[in-house]
């Protein structure tokens, strides 16, 4: 239950105390701290410090150890927040004009905010809040179950085809992913990479961010930030099934480079303007 806890406090420490948390019980605990980027502190009873990857804290009068756990070497992730920061914030610039004009059209057109904001998981399972222009009538939520008989589920991932609560503006955003603009902040904010995994609906996933039914997917998407687009956005977005979708964030996870991400960028452009598989 740790990592649902986690979400539930938006935690970002653990203090672990060794007459508490046994041996076994500790190993599960540190496993979850490092998928889910939390620290991990323990006071240990005479414990020698011999792995490399502790480091040792005061807390007040408590010496306390901490674990961390890193994915990539400092080196690539410095390398890839660099690039998001700087790419991110070009590309914010530049289409700040275009943002501003789409969030004046959905507030005219249609009644309720100019943003959705919801729940989405990102790197090692952690909720955070996810930015869109709100392509939908303001009840969207209310009405799911209306819709929910004529769409069709895949694996995690529930597909609507000419879904009767999309606006005007929303269809027309969808189709050419204009809607997913305002998540040029989450990369700012360091929610989310350019390119990564799409970040899934926390709704649709365990409330630790993973999924029992397809654990090894789960566990290897969110060894990486969640991208605005990615491999399989490029290469039919919602066209593609969930099994192609699962071959896909494997490969990028296990295969990452800037060279990588640079590719996915440049293809994203004419993918979006072909508006195949968007809906």
């Amino acid at each position: 239950e740790v990592g649902a806890v986690i979400n539930t406090h938006r935690l970002d420490r653990i203090i672990a105390l060794d007459s508490e948390v046994d041996r076994m019980a500790l190993q599960t605990l540190a496993a979850t701290c490092t998928r889910m980027r939390v620290a991990l502190h323990r006071l240990p009873a005479n414990a020698e410090l011999q792995a490399t990857r502790l480091k040792v804290h005061d807390l007040g009068e408590l010496s306390l150890l901490e674990v961390r756990g890193i994915q990539f070497t400092p080196g690539q992730e410095l390398v890839k927040r660099v690039f998001d920061i700087v790419i991110g914030t070009v590309l914010l610039l530049a289409l700040a004009p275009l943002m501003a004009a789409l969030a004046l059209i959905v507030r005219l057109t249609s009644r309720g905010p100019i943003f959705y904001v919801a729940p989405r998981v990102g790197k090692g399972g952690r909720h955070f809040p996810f930015y869109k222009f709100r392509s939908m009538v303001a009840d969207a939520e209310r009405r799911r179950g209306e819709v929910a008989a004529g769409g069709a589920r895949d694996g995690h991932i529930f597909k609507v085809r000419n879904d009767p609560r999309m606006t005007a503006i929303g269809r027309f955003m969808r189709r050419y992913s204009l809607d997913e603009l305002p998540q040029l902040i989450n990369v700012i904010k360091g929610d989310m990479s350019l390119v990564g995994p799409r970040p899934l609906p926390a709704a649709d996933l365990d409330p630790d961010g993973m999924s029992r039914e397809h654990a090894f997917w789960a566990k290897e998407r969110t060894r990486v930030l969640p991208g605005i687009t990615g491999t399989w956005q490029v290469r039919g977005r919602s066209n593609l099934g969930f099994d192609e979708m699962i071959r896909h964030d494997v490969e990028y996870a296990r295969s990452w480079s800037v060279r990588l991400d640079l590719k996915i960028l440049l293809l994203t452009l004419p993918a979006v303007l072909r508006g195949r598989g968007a809906y």
